[in-house]
């Protein structure tokens, strides 16, 4: 069973030896572990230090191209280097390596096809700034509920996950790829489960990622909601549709209630006007909603050609690697 650690970074020198220096080499249930480090264009000595540090594996884009590429490219590299299970942390040692263990458990007994981190839970994140806890919390109840599923964390990055998983993902590359996959899985129905975490965030670091809170926010609802959108199309469109036609219904009925009192349209002119509106908008909705749900039926069907073509090539790279050995 091989463990890559895959550690993305950014021009992480100062911390990004001590954090694989770290890393445990020897863990339950496992073979081989290597330690990979995705580099997104550092302009420091980021390389040097992982090299000097102990990295197995490092691949570096000549340009920075955002953490969602990287981790991208972090499973691409990972699935072609024959790994049984892929474990993603921070490169600046906010999380405990120590901590692996307990991450790859429940993939390794089948448990869950995909272990996130819980901030939140038994251990409260140290130096946590209240807004990013605040809006992580919100949102994750917000996507839970529509979602159907107890999502404790929605945002960290330090996750453990299966190979067939990693397979399955459809990595878009956005920024929010931590929201993002979450709700793939979910919509794949692969098996997640989130592992109570201590970590501890530097009061003196800035956020590589998020540059303002609003632009943070806005980016965030926009790729939630897509992706809500491509997973869930009945619902999304459905509720929405079905709640406008229920309001012409009760409308039309609070006009006929009027009318049949005397006869006369003009005086409840505006209730009919109102319903035939919300009518035609609701009616409009559900058919947005089918056809979303038709398309989603034909994407379903691309991505399950595109699982089977990536497991046959990186199944017979695996198999071709061992042959060698």
């Amino acid at each position: 069973m091989k463990l890559i650690v895959n550690l993305p970074a950014y021009n992480e020198e100062e911390k990004i030896g001590q954090t694989i220096k770290r890393i445990p080499r020897k863990l339950n249930g496992i073979s081989e572990v290597l330690v990979q480090v995705t580099n997104d264009g550092s302009k420091d000595k980021t390389v040097e230090v992982s090299r000097q540090a102990g990295a197995d594996i490092i691949i570096s884009h000549n340009t920075n191209r955002g953490i969602g590429v990287v981790f991208k490219t972090a499973i691409t590299n990972a699935l072609e280097n024959g790994a049984d299970i892929m474990v993603n942390i921070d490169a600046d040692g906010q999380f405990d390596p120590n901590d692996i263990q307990k991450m790859i458990d429940p993939v390794l007994s089948g448990e869950a096809d995909m272990v996130i981190a819980d901030r939140f839970g038994e251990h409260k994140a140290k130096n946590i700034p209240w807004v990013k806890d605040f809006l992580n919390r919100v949102a994750a109840n917000l996507v839970g509920t529509f979602m159907k599923f107890k999502i404790k964390d929605l945002t960290c990055g330090f996750r453990a996950m299966n190979a067939e998983t990693m397979l399955k993902l459809n990595l878009p590359g956005g920024f929010t790829y931590t929201q993002e996959t979450i709700i793939d899985a979910l919509g794949k129905n692969l098996k997640l489960k989130w592992i109570p975490v201590e970590v501890t965030y530097f009061t003196d670091r800035k956020s590589r990622v998020v540059k303002s809170i609003f632009q943070f926010v806005n980016n965030s609802f926009k790729i939630i909601i897509k992706a809500i959108r491509d997973v869930r199309p009945m619902k999304f469109f459905g509720i929405p549709g079905l709640t406008l036609i229920t309001v012409a219904l009760i409308t039309f009925g609070i006009f006929l209630f009027f009318y049949f009192q005397n006869f006369k349209i003009s005086p409840y002119r505006n209730y009919l006007l109102v319903s035939i509106t919300f009518f035609l908008i609701g009616l409009q909705t559900i058919i947005f909603a089918l056809i979303a749900d038709m398309i989603k039926t034909h994407r379903k069907l691309t991505e399950d050609q595109m699982y089977l073509l990536k497991s046959y090539f990186y199944n017979k790279k695996k198999n071709e690697t061992k042959k060698y050995e």
